[in-house]
């Protein structure tokens, strides 16, 4: 059969299955350098998640680490609150001994009787001693720790007979923290000063007039009529406010007797003196219940003739800082997470 590959238009059907594409040795060439790059590829991820590895095991190793630093240095700073707490130091030379009351007069404050009457013991104990300042400025609080800080500094005044007591009021004595200043030898205060409030209350609120508009019930159950006392969702009768009024006035006998034995002659009753009222600290002079203006320094300086002031009020310590923060951040993200509405999502 002639060969038809010169006609014009004629196809070989043989010559069509052949490839229409070259075979040479180029792109063969090409295939290894592709794997090449991908194994350099891969052994360079593998480096850097190596790297990346060591790295992280790294911080977490000095992470850890300072964490047991940390916990080391609260261990020794609470071992050695406990030994500075605990010791028995005596300066021996001559000074002025310095015990300050700040705030609100209760248990769990600077101002608790524990804390105060701990700070007078290590004061008056002191050889070098000559004189003790109670620093007082408290709006007052308990009546009960504050009677334990004024029995506790006549206790040690008859102790330590030679050495006196002085009371300097800064912003602010009253209430409670006058009754604990009148067992001072003197009291001295600035002029703007506020002393006095020479009284007892109890507070509260009654919501049984709310509760009856809103159409609520209040359901008490106790064993002893008069056992829901001070009860605020409950009528208080008649007979329990006599019994509330007559405990008030019992107490509040007890501040005025406190502040005559203290004060003595130097006192300038009024009918208004025990009314609850207070007064600047000029005119706390003028009624006897303060001596003199005065401030630490000028005390130990022109009273006790020792110039040299010592502190002995108990600090709270880093630990119990620390401790005491933890806590309430522990009890805020309790009641936080107690409190938080449900979500659905």
């Amino acid at each position: 059969m002639p060969e038809n590959n010169n006609i014009p238009g004629f196809t070989d059907p043989d010559r069509q299955r052949e490839p229409r594409f070259s075979t040479s040795a180029a792109p063969a060439e090409k295939e290894p350098a592709l794997g090449a790059a991908w194994e350099r590829n891969v052994l360079e991820e593998l480096a850097f998640a190596s790297l990346k590895e060591r790295r992280l095991a790294r911080r977490w190793g000095i992470f850890f680490k300072s964490l047991a630093a940390l916990y080391a240095t609260f261990v020794l700073l609470y071992l050695a609150s406990l030994v500075i707490k605990g010791g028995e130091a005596d300066l021996g030379t001559r000074h002025t001994a310095l015990v300050s009351m700040e705030g609100v007069i209760d248990t769990s404050g600077q101002a608790s009787a524990e804390k105060v009457n701990s700070a007078l013991q290590s004061a008056f104990r002191d050889s070098g001693t000559a004189g003790v300042i109670l620093r007082i400025n408290s709006p007052g609080g308990s009546p009960v720790q504050a009677g334990m800080i004024y029995d506790e500094i006549k206790r040690l005044r008859a102790q330590y007979p030679n050495k006196p007591l002085y009371v300097v009021v800064e912003d602010i004595c009253a209430s409670g923290g006058y009754y604990t200043a009148a067992a001072a030898d003197q009291i001295f205060v600035d002029k703007a000063s506020i002393v006095g409030s020479i009284g007892v209350l109890m507070d509260g609120f009654g919501f049984t007039g709310t509760m009856e508009k809103l159409g609520v019930e209040r359901r008490l159950m106790t064993a002893g009529r008069n056992k829901g006392i001070g009860d605020p969702f409950s009528p208080v009768t008649d007979e329990q406010k006599a019994h509330l009024q007559g405990m008030l006035d019992e107490i509040h006998e007890q501040f005025i007797k406190v502040v005559r034995d203290g004060r003595g002659k130097r006192l300038k009753e009024t009918p208004e003196l025990f009314s609850g009222l207070f007064w600047s600290g000029a005119k706390s002079i003028e009624l006897g219940l303060a001596d003199g203006y005065g401030t630490v320094d000028s005390v130990a300086r022109d009273v006790i003739k020792a110039q040299d002031v010592v502190d002995y009020t108990e600090k709270e310590s880093i630990t119990e800082r620390f401790a005491r923060r933890i806590g309430s951040s522990f009890a805020g993200s309790l009641a936080k997470a107690l409190t938080a509405p449900l979500n659905w999502r």
